[in-house]
Formats: C-alpha cells, sequence, structure tokens
C-alpha cells in the first residue's frame, strides 16, 4: 500500500488551492490534481465545491491562466526579447479579463472602454458654467478694477452703499465704463443681481460691452448671454425704459443719463418697483439738461417736498461747492457734482481743457463740462419738443438691424454731412424718409469724424453708400465742405451741394421744426447729443437786423450744433413749410435748393 501524501505546509496552501483550480479547469479530475500535487483527495475535492470551480465564467478561468503564465514569465531570471513581448501580452489580456468581469458584476459600457470611462466621468462632474471665472481670474479682476481708477471714481466705489446715489457729471469722464465694472465687481462679490437702465436698449447696451471687453482684457475669457448669468447665481439685466421690458426685475439698479429720458416720473416710479426691498441700492447719473426736466425735481429735492408738510419739507443744497466731494442730503440721496475740472483735479489726464473752451461757446462748455443746466426758453427745438421724438430704435424700428451687412436692406436713405468751421472733426447723419406721404422720418446712423482728413472722411461716406440705398447726399460747401463734396461727387455724382446763406438756413430750420413740431422725426432715444445739438440752436438778428436767422455752435467759436445741421442736411430733399419770422408755420410749400 502507498504512503499516504504528507500534509502540505501552511503557507503552501493559498498557491496550490489556486494551481489546484488552474489544472481543474485545463481538464484534470480531482483524483489526478490531488497526485499531481500531493493532496489528500478530500482537500482538492473540498476545494472545488467550496470555491465552485465548476460553476466558474470563463473570463475567470481565463484570467486564472494568463496570471499563472505571467507569474512564471516575471520570475524568470534571464528573459528573452520573446519573454518580455509575451509578458506585454499577457497583462493587456489581464487587463482585459479584469474590465469584463467588473462588467459581469453589475458594470457597464465603461468599464470595457476607458474611453467611455473618461466620458462619462466628465459628464458626472457637471458641465461648467458658461461664464466660469476661477479664484485667480477673480482676484486679478479685482487687483486692476482698483488700479486704474481715478479720484472720483475711487469716491463712487467708497459710497457703494448708499441707498441712493445721484451723480450730475461732465461728459466723458468715463461714468458709464466706471459703473459697468463696478457692477460687475459687486455681483462677482455679493452675487446680487443688477440692473441696467437706459433710455434706449443700445445705450443699455454699452454697459454689457463694457463688461464683457473688462473680463476678456484681464482673463482672455468672454462672458456670454444676454442677460449675463455668473456662475454665483447674479444675473445682470440690460433694459431700455420701455415699460414692457423695464418691469418685474430686482436688483441693484442703475439709471444712466436719466436727466436725457423722457417720462422720468415713470421711470422713478418703475425704478422704485426694482429696487423696493431694503438690500437694493440705486444709482443714477447724468449729464444735466434742462431746468424744465421732470428730473429736475429729483435732483433739486423739490419731488421730495410734494405733498409733505411745511415741517416736514426738506432744503437741499445742489450747489457745487458742497456737493463736489459727495454729500448726503435731508432727503436720504447721496448726490454729488463732478465738473471737468474736478475730473482733472483727480487725475483724469484725458482732456485738454484750453482746446475744449476754444471749441464751444461759453454756454455750452458750461452745459457739456460744468454740470450748468440748460435754459432753453430761447432754444429753437426745446426738450419738451424734441422728446417725442425718442424712441427705442432696437423694438420701434424691426426693419433696421444696424449690425448687418445692409441694416435697411434696399429700402431707400438721405446722408446729411456738416462740416466744421475750425476743427478737424465733422458730423453726418443716415436718415430714412417715410415710405408715404406724412409718415415719419428716422435717424438711422451718426457719424462723428474727429481728427480725419477729407479722403478718409469720404472714404467712410462711400462705405454708407456700399450699406444703404443711398438717395440723396446733402454737403455744406459753403466753406471747409467743399473738399469734401468734390470727393464724395466722384463716386456719387448726385450729391447736393448747399451753400449758406440767411434764406437757407431759415429753410433748414423751417423744414426741422415742422417735422419736431408734428412729431415726424425720430431718433434713438440715447442719442442726447443729438437733442443738445438741436437744444443749442437759437434765434437771432442779421447784422444788418433786417432779418431773422439761426445760429449756434456752427459758427466760427464752436461745432457742438453739427449732429443737428448734418440732419438738416439730409433732409433738405424733401419740401418744407416755412415759418415766419415769429417762428409760425405758413401754408406755402417751399422746394429746397
Amino acid at each position: 500500500m502507498a504512503d499516504a501524501p504528507e500534509p502540505p505546509a501552511k503557507h503552501q496552501l493559498p498557491f496550490l488551492r489556486q494551481r489546484a483550480a488552474q489544472l481543474f479547469w485545463q481538464a484534470y479530475t480531482v483524483s489526478e490534481i490531488a497526485k499531481k500535487l500531493g493532496l489528500k483527495y478530500a482537500t482538492v475535492d473540498s476545494w472545488k465545491r467550496r470555491d465552485g470551480w465548476r460553476e466558474a465564467p470563463v473570463h475567470t478561468r481565463v484570467g486564472s491562466t494568463i496570471e499563472s503564465r505571467l507569474c512564471l514569465l516575471v520570475d524568470k531570471p534571464d528573459k528573452t526579447k520573446g519573454d518580455l513581448a509575451e509578458i506585454e501580452t499577457l497583462s493587456r489580456q489581464l487587463e482585459r479579463v479584469a474590465r469584463i468581469e467588473k462588467f459581469s458584476a453589475g458594470g457597464n459600457e465603461a468599464d470595457l472602454n476607458p474611453k467611455v470611462a473618461n466620458r462619462n466621468k466628465k459628464k458626472r462632474k457637471g458641465k461648467r458654467h458658461k461664464n466660469h471665472l476661477t479664484d485667480e481670474d477673480i482676484t486679478n479682476l479685482k487687483i486692476e478694477f482698483r488700479r486704474v481708477l481715478f479720484g472720483y471714481q475711487q469716491c463712487w466705489w467708497d459710497n457703494i452703499k448708499r441707498r441712493v446715489r445721484n451723480i450730475l457729471k461732465s461728459r466723458q469722464i468715463g461714468a458709464t465704463w466706471y459703473f459697468a465694472r463696478e457692477a460687475f465687481m459687486d455681483a462677482l462679490e455679493s452675487g446680487d443681481n443688477q440692473i441696467f437702465l437706459s433710455a434706449s436698449r443700445a445705450q443699455a447696451e454699452l454697459f454689457r460691452a463694457y463688461i464683457i471687453q473688462f473680463v476678456y482684457e484681464v482673463t482672455g475669457k468672454e462672458l456670454k448671454g444676454n442677460p449675463i448669468e455668473l456662475e454665483n447665481g447674479a444675473t445682470l439685466y440690460f433694459l431700455s425704459t420701455n415699460s414692457r421690458t423695464a418691469q418685474g426685475y430686482h436688483g441693484h439698479l442703475y439709471v444712466d443719463e436719466y436727466f436725457w429720458i423722457p417720462n422720468f416720473a415713470k421711470l422713478k416710479h418703475v425704478a422704485s418697483g426694482m429696487a423696493a426691498h431694503k438690500k437694493w441700492r440705486k444709482t443714477y447719473f447724468s449729464t444735466p439738461s434742462t431746468l424744465g426736466h421732470e428730473a429736475h425735481g429729483f435732483w433739486s429735492g423739490a419731488d421730495y417736498n410734494k405733498g409733505r408738510r411745511e415741517e416736514d419739507r426738506v432744503t437741499v443744497n445742489t450747489l457745487h461747492e458742497v456737493l463736489k466731494s459727495g454729500h448726503l442730503g435731508a432727503d436720504g440721496q447721496w448726490r454729488q457734482v463732478v465738473t471737468i475740472h474736478d475730473a482733472a483735479k483727480a487725475g483724469c489726464d484725458l482732456f485738454d481743457i484750453e482746446a475744449l473752451k476754444r471749441e464751444h461757446s461759453p454756454g455750452e462748455f458750461a452745459n457739456l463740462y460744468e454740470c450748468v443746466f440748460i435754459d432753453d426758453a430761447l432754444s429753437v427745438f426745446k426738450l419738451e419738443d424734441l422728446q417725442f421724438c425718442l424712441v427705442d430704435a432696437w423694438e420701434a424700428w424691426p426693419d433696421y438691424q444696424g449690425m448687418r451687412a445692409r441694416p435697411f436692406g434696399d429700402l431707400p436713405v438721405w446722408i446729411g454731412y456738416d462740416p466744421s468751421r475750425t476743427r478737424d472733426d465733422a458730423s453726418c447723419v443716415v436718415i430714412a424718409p417715410p415710405a408715404k406721404e406724412g409718415g415719419k422720418f428716422r435717424c438711422l446712423e451718426k457719424l462723428r469724424f474727429n481728427n480725419m482728413n477729407f479722403e478718409a472722411q469720404a472714404k467712410a461716406i462711400r462705405k454708407l453708400t456700399e450699406r444703404y440705398n443711398v438717395q440723396h447726399i446733402g454737403i455744406d460747401a459753403s466753406g471747409m465742405g467743399i473738399g469734401l463734396y468734390e470727393l464724395v461727387l466722384k463716386f456719387f455724382p448726385r450729391a447736393q451741394k448747399i451753400v449758406y446763406s440767411v434764406d437757407v438756413k431759415n429753410l433748414l430750420v423751417a423744414k426741422a421744426k415742422h417735422l419736431i413740431d408734428n412729431r415726424r422725426l425720430e431718433y434713438d432715444a440715447g442719442w442726447a447729443d443729438l437733442s443738445q445739438a438741436f437744444m443749442s440752436i437759437h434765434r437771432s438778428a442779421t447784422p444788418s437786423g433786417g432779418k431773422i436767422t439761426y445760429q449756434a455752435s456752427r459758427s466760427a467759436e464752436t461745432g457742438h450744433a453739427d449732429l443737428a445741421w448734418a440732419a438738416m442736411h439730409a433732409l433738405s430733399r424733401e419740401s418744407i413749410v416755412p415759418l415766419d419770422e415769429a417762428g409760425h408755420s405758413q401754408r406755402a410749400t417751399v422746394e429746397t435748393f
């Protein structure tokens, strides 16, 4: 009788148990396995039943065999190139078996395909927000925001927590630019909504453009969407004063050029609803318009006193000396006046003040740059009449798309050009005549030519003839404009030469006055400069005193009314109803030049 095999050492059992399973899957019987490995039959049979060798799936059997072969090759001291190649192949196969095993245990296709797994991993993390900014981005934005502030802008930032800020300012000191950045930085830090409210949608879009430009310059990332939604939940809205689009929003409110917005009382009512909660703040800023504007009572404190008992009324001091550094009034408003001189003292080096004084009459300089209100009693065109011309062009003119190559399709337009008397800049206005008699004229586009020679200006006008179906170009050729007129004739032979005289000037003003009085002229509500230009025109007598004429900044001392005269030159093609010397419309129809 053969001797029974000696029991294996305890540390050998795991290896023998795995080897026994591999032999079983290679079709050896339990008896053969026990004999080959020197084990008792009962031991091998017990492993077979406990480990479920017979029920083991294919990938487990194959994987075990691969693993055994792989271990032998790895332990081999002197490996050939063939051995190394086989190790690489077996390793890949073993990884494949492992993925199949995981898939069989309830995994998915990603367990078999690493690329699918990577794609799913990204999806599980969630899609990155379209306006994602890193902590580094935000830090850099904060640094850049504070770095470029002038002193008066730093003052605005220091007073951002005021419930109501009311700022009267000079032109071109960077208020819209600053408040766009201020609101964006506050949205980043607080997560609060910000609302920008302007006379027209086109004007409101300036805020959005400044914000996008700021972020792109600092981070290289372009913010998306309109409104702009930030990752922290803050939303930035860009709205016009159109009552259909300017209600139902809540947030910190910024109202731009509010002294040029018609129906200010209605706007103030809408604004109070937007910022009714105590956490919301309101910021109003504007250049001054006229003493008769509805907003003047809001600025002066007169609106606060309306309906209050005598003992509850307050006195609000609006003198520049009191407000130049900012002052909290008894009505709860924090007011500030920032003239061009204040801006210069606070570090703004963008202006040549003496040159501006030479280019504008004293009254115009005071209104544009020293925050002095206009008394339009002597103006031919009064603000209360001009406000009926104001529309939100984006909403009111669906047939005009300013960003397209052909903004007005093949519909006809008229162009007017006015040169400067003493400077290198000039103005050009594109006007759409009415489709039917008695309809409205619409000012579609305006251009200002600053420090451009006549060749460059003519090139810009030629581009207009390529973008629009131009039927008429009216050019003041009575002085410096003759050079441009001769250049325009080369590509537009039908250009109209306008040579100024008292009668011609009177006809131009009469036509514009007739259209405005009859509410037949429209332009975007954000064009405060065109309103200012019309308001600067007033009656005067000729040197002989024999006739009434009109003058403004087209005299040798200024050019501010250029836009108004350019618009009137475009309108020169239309027959007009002139005014008598008292300024009243006459019934006779007079054909222009």
